[in-house]
């Protein structure tokens, strides 16, 4: 087997969606599986709507995602350059080939009479194609009408049989040569030379020259491979092996798009999924390993995994809440100083936590403590601060006036216990431990005879809250812990809540 090589070829158009990464993510996997070469190529001749931050982000996206290139951008390679926008040079000179063996011919048409055409086609219920009518033009008379300022387009001469490839998913594909017409591959510029070339052709050309022996992409570009076949084969270019990726579709089986929530990349890292977590649930969005059980992988054990066998014609379903669990499972695993560094940020924004505590070992060792705390019950990290926020912002007010809590606060038992519990903690000289408050509990139980959720209820809501949480061993250190801490927020300790809890 030739060396396999196969590209990416995003438009720095705007973010990295699942759909394209998914597509970068398989191609990758191909070309580590063989041992060949994954190329990142940019096709940016949409000048108007390409930007380089939309190119920087992408980049910045896949690397993120662990995926690195062997040609491209940034990259050495014998192939450069790697931005369509810079290889205008190199698409002229293949048409002026194409024209000069008569494989293309220049179309004078204007869009009115093509769009006449067009009309007159559907009203006898023809397939409208483009009728050839510039076809016969001899290449004395295209340069002719070139030279005298008419403007055109070039058309390729579409071969007279099917057009045929093999789909690596769907098996051979063929198409009437009827069907394609003469497609338009520089389109007019209204001048006396043409103008830009379209994506069908510049695609080709570049596939071509970069030597790409598989293009695998979405199944959104099957109608345009017939035409990509039939510039190969004007060029007498070997045409690669296709993978036509099926359609990524929401829960209501329609495409995905943003209504069903977020799909670029950039927003799945702000929420907090982690890159090992949505390259394993990517990967298995059309794709299965032999045995179809298993769920979980490393990037090299999909690499080990992944044959272009296993990927599957049928539309993949989206589904959040399978993502969530997956990232809920990598987050367990997760190395501890690494899971700190990550979830950080959020507490940062919330200005409950500074930079330069960072450096700092004791709030290092208490924020992991944080994190062993709460990151069992959240599925994205960006969830964190909201499942804590108890430990930075306790508001008595908002506790006792909670639908759930109100009635439950203004019981006679409540009132003893809360009474009885603050005794012990004004008693009490000095920081509170796990097992101080354990004995406390166990002495208001006693005195009230008061117990089960009756006793710890108000006890919790008056620390924390809410009348649900994390266990109190867990809880108690981190509040002594935490207000012994410069943080920009002061954590309040056992005692300070209990009184701010009864002032209010």
């Amino acid at each position: 087997m030739a060396t396999v090589r196969v590209r990416f070829a995003p438009s720095p158009t705007g973010l990295l969606h699942v759909g394209n990464a998914r597509t970068a993510l398989y191609n990758w996997l191909f070309a580590r599986h063989h041992g060949g070469k994954f190329i990142l190529r940019i096709e940016d001749t949409d000048v108007d709507r390409s930007e380089e931050r939309h190119e920087a982000q992408l980049m910045e996206d896949l690397r993120w995602m662990g995926m690195d290139w062997d040609e491209g951008p940034g990259v050495f390679g014998p192939h450069a350059p790697y931005r369509q926008s810079e290889r205008t040079g190199i698409y002229r000179e293949h048409t002026e080939q194409l024209l000069t063996e008569g494989k293309a011919y220049r179309c004078f048409c204007t869009q009115e009479e093509l769009e006449a055409e067009r009309k007159q086609a559907m009203a006898e219920h023809r397939p409208q194609v483009y009728s050839g009518r510039c076809r016969a033009l001899s290449a004395e008379a295209q340069l002719r009408r070139a030279a005298s300022g008419e403007a055109f387009a070039v058309r390729l001469r579409i071969p007279d049989h099917p057009l045929r490839f093999h789909d690596l998913v769907r098996g051979d594909v063929e198409f009437p040569q009827e069907t394609v017409s003469d497609p338009i591959i520089v389109r007019s510029s209204g001048v006396r030379s043409s103008g830009m070339p379209v994506y069908n052709y510049v695609v080709t050309v570049d596939d071509a020259l970069m030597e790409i022996t598989h293009v695998i992409r979405g199944d959104d570009h099957i109608s345009n491979t017939p035409k990509q076949v039939a510039i190969y084969e004007a060029f007498g270019w070997p045409v690669p092996e296709f993978a036509h990726l099926s359609t990524i579709l929401g829960s209501d089986r329609e495409r995905l798009s943003k209504r069903h929530g977020a799909t670029s990349i950039a927003s799945f890292r702000e929420m907090g999924i982690l890159p090992e977590a949505l390259v394993n649930y990517l990967a298995l969005l059309g794709w299965g390993a032999e045995g179809g059980t298993r769920e979980q992988f490393s990037l090299a054990e999909l690499v080990e995994a992944f044959k272009l066998e296993r990927v599957t014609a049928s539309p993949a379903v989206f589904d959040f809440e399978k993502l969530h669990w997956m990232n809920r499972h990598y987050l367990k695993e997760c190395d501890r100083e690494r899971l700190a560094e990550l979830a950080w940020p959020y507490f940062e924004q919330r200005n409950w936590l500074s930079p330069q505590h960072i450096a700092d070992e004791r709030a290092q060792a208490w924020f992991d403590t944080l994190l062993a705390i709460f990151t069992p019950s959240v599925d994205l990290l960006d969830q964190l601060p909201g499942k804590a926020w108890f430990v930075f912002d306790f508001d008595p007010l908002h506790a006792r006036d909670e639908e759930e809590n109100a009635p439950l606060l203004a019981s006679e038992s409540a009132q003893k216990v809360l009474a009885a519990f603050a005794g012990k903690v004004r008693a009490h000289a000095g920081p509170v431990d796990a097992a101080q408050f354990k004995a406390w509990m166990n002495e208001v139980k006693a005195e009230t005879g008061v117990k089960g959720k009756e006793l710890f209820h108000p006890v919790r809501i008056a620390l924390t809250g809410s009348h649900s949480g994390p266990e109190f061993d867990k809880l108690i250190p981190l509040f002594e812990e935490g207000s012994r801490l410069a943080l920009p927020v002061h954590v309040l300790s056992v005692r300070e809540r209990v009184e701010k809890f009864l002032a209010e």
